[in-house]
């Protein structure tokens, strides 16, 4: 759990976002290349990497899901790239929206506001369940079912969004 640890942190989904921030700030400090200007150029390298893993493990742990997704990767659970099934009858009219607005029918644009609209509401929902879930040490699995439903909603609203954006109606 290198993140964790190079901030000082035990590895768990629920983080204080306070704590996390002032770990960071004290290690940022502690590793600051400038700190090493005269230092020889192994320990100057070394500030350099270690600033680099310190703004990659903040930029990660802050975001519940990057820090989600990113502890169950250390534990070797792997996310699925594959459609919840719950979702599946909705993503193939959502396909035949697309598909008709890319051919010009303009009267699928409402459909597909809806559905984005809809599909945001989810990732609200699904967010909500995710802090929920973070309580819960025993409850890999279901955060794995949840993040790979969440990244599954997450392309849908992006490419409805996408698709909305470029068929601008006049």
């Amino acid at each position: 759990m290198r993140y964790y640890e190079v901030l000082g942190l035990e590895p768990k989904l629920a983080l204080d976002p306070d704590e996390l921030k002032k770990r960071f700030y004290e290690s940022s400090r502690q590793w600051h290349p400038d700190r090493f200007t005269r230092a020889g150029a192994a320990q100057q390298q070394q500030a350099l990497d270690m600033t680099a893993l310190l703004n990659d493990a903040f930029r990660t742990l802050r975001d519940p899901v990057l820090r989600a997704e990113y502890f169950l990767k250390q534990k070797g659970i792997e996310l699925s790239k594959d459609a919840p099934p719950e979702l599946l009858e909705e993503v193939f009219e959502l396909n035949m929206m697309l598909e008709e607005l890319r051919g010009g029918d303009e009267s699928a644009r409402p459909q597909l506001e809806t559905a984005r609209d809809r599909f945001e509401r989810m990732l609200r929902e699904t967010d909500a369940e995710l802090a929920d879930l973070f309580a819960r040490p025993d409850a890999l699995e279901e955060i794995r079912r949840t993040l790979n439903r969440r990244r599954y909603i997450s392309n849908l609203v992006r490419d409805v969004q996408k698709e909305l954006n470029v068929h601008v109606s006049n």
